[in-house]
Formats: structure tokens, C-alpha cells, sequence
């Protein structure tokens, strides 16, 4: 199949797992851990973009993530600041847009000062949308959309879909087609769990920071053989298809 005929997704998003496990196999650190995960981030957005991937969204930070040991987690946002810092320049170049999503009020003020910074400098940029999820938990999303309605005053019968993705922390930001999770954990950790709802979800054995162009090739492999049915029988898409 060639690339122009395969079936890409508009829009990817990805559990980054596996740093920790990664970094201890090797008699390393957790933080090297997390450094080269970083690096495959950088791969990641390089291979998404020259293929034409429109939307791709990382789950870098959960909610559940600030129980780890401080000195963990202080170097991570350390490096979330270098990440941002040394990148703004490429995304700028490529017309990539950083956006964010989470309870940005969770966040030091120097973290949400770089972040906000960083998303004014890109916010003209249109080729392609990189969503950070940082102190972020679906459940947590869900939750406080609901908490939205309520406060306005909304009714039972009032409450549809339109209006509850409206509440979303981004509700311009489409359902992922392909979700793909690394380190060969066969779970959604509570990442994106409404939008989810229909997306196809790829499980790499690959550790984190060795996830390269050839593994992102194969999911995006398994994604384009497959036939999306959105509650339909095989009949129905076929029909829809012709």
C-alpha cells in the first residue's frame, strides 16, 4: 500500500509509557528515563507532521502523576520547560500550534507563565495541532463538564451531547481516531475517556523512548486496515463506502 493510498488518522494521540521501565532495564535513573522519552516526542512530531497528521495529542502528566516523589516530578516539569523552550522555534517553522489540556490551575506559575507564552507564539499556526495533556484525568473532565451544566442551570433534558463537549477543557479539539499506548500495557489509564468512545486503539510492545518511525509505522498500518464501524454492521459501512 503506498502512503498516498493508506488511510491515516486525523487525529493521534498517545500514552507515552514505559520511561521509568525503560531507564531501569538499563541501570539508569527514572529522570533518563524521561529525558529520552523526551527525544521521542521530538521523533513523534516529526514523522506525524511529514505524513500530514493534523491533530496529535500526548498524554505527558495525569492527575495521579503528582503522587510520585517530588524530585521525580520537579524534573519532569524542568524538562517540559527545556522541551518547550527549544521547540517553540521548529513548531513556529512548521507551523505546528501547541495547545493544551488539564487543570492548568494545578501547575506552578512559571510552568503555566512558559506554557501560555508558548501557546500565544504558536496560536497563529495551522498545519498541525500538538496537545499536551498535563495534570490531566478523564474521569476529572468529565466531572467538572458536568459541574458546568449544573452551574447554568440546565435540566436533565437539556443536557445533550453538543452541550457537554462544549464543556470540554477543548471542544474543538476532534475525537482521536487512533490511540496508541506503548510498553505493552493494554489499558486507557484514564486518558481522553469520552472522546474515546469510537476511537481504534493500537498497543505497541515498544517502550517509550525507543519508539521510532518504524513502530509509529506500524500502528499507523494497523489503523489503515482496519474498518471503522461507529456501531454499524460490516453491511452498513460497506454500503456507506460505495
Amino acid at each position: 500500500m503506498t502512503e498516498q493510498s493508506r488511510i491515516l488518522p486525523l487525529h493521534l494521540a498517545v500514552i507515552m509509557d514505559g520511561n521509568g521501565r525503560w531507564a531501569k532495564q538499563r541501570g539508569l535513573g527514572r529522570e533518563a528515563g524521561h529525558k529520552a522519552g523526551a527525544e521521542a516526542v521530538r521523533t513523534l512530531l516529526t514523522e506525524s507532521r511529514k505524513l500530514g497528521i493534523r491533530y496529535v495529542t500526548v498524554y505527558a502528566f495525569s492527575k495521579e502523576n503528582w503522587q510520585r516523589p517530588k524530585a521525580e516530578v520537579d524534573y519532569l516539569f524542568n524538562l517540559f520547560a527545556r522541551f518547550i523552550k527549544r521547540e517553540v522555534a521548529t513548531m513556529l517553522k512548521h507551523g505546528i500550534r501547541l495547545n493544551m489540556i488539564g487543570e492548568k490551575s494545578d501547575l506552578s506559575l512559571k510552568t503555566r507563565t512558559l506554557l501560555d507564552k508558548a501557546m500565544a507564539d504558536t496560536a497563529h499556526c495551522r498545519e498541525q495541532i500538538f496537545t499536551v495533556a498535563l495534570s490531566y484525568s478523564g474521569r476529572e473532565e468529565i466531572l467538572r463538564a458536568v459541574r458546568k451544566a449544573l452551574s447554568q442551570g440546565l435540566v436533565a433534558e437539556e443536557l445533550t451531547e453538543d452541550f457537554f463537549r462544549q464543556s470540554l477543557y477543548d471542544p474543538d479539539l476532534p475525537d482521536p481516531d487512533l490511540l496508541i499506548r506503548t510498553s505493552g500495557e493494554i489499558r486507557i489509564s484514564n486518558f481522553l475517556l469520552f472522546q474515546c468512545a469510537y476511537s481504534e486503539l493500537y498497543f505497541s510492545p515498544t517502550m517509550w523512548p525507543d519508539f521510532s518511525k518504524q513502530d509509529l509505522d506500524l500502528a499507523l498500518q494497523s489503523f489503515s486496515e482496519r474498518k471503522r464501524r461507529f456501531g454499524l454492521t460490516s453491511e452498513q459501512v460497506e454500503n456507506r463506502e460505495d
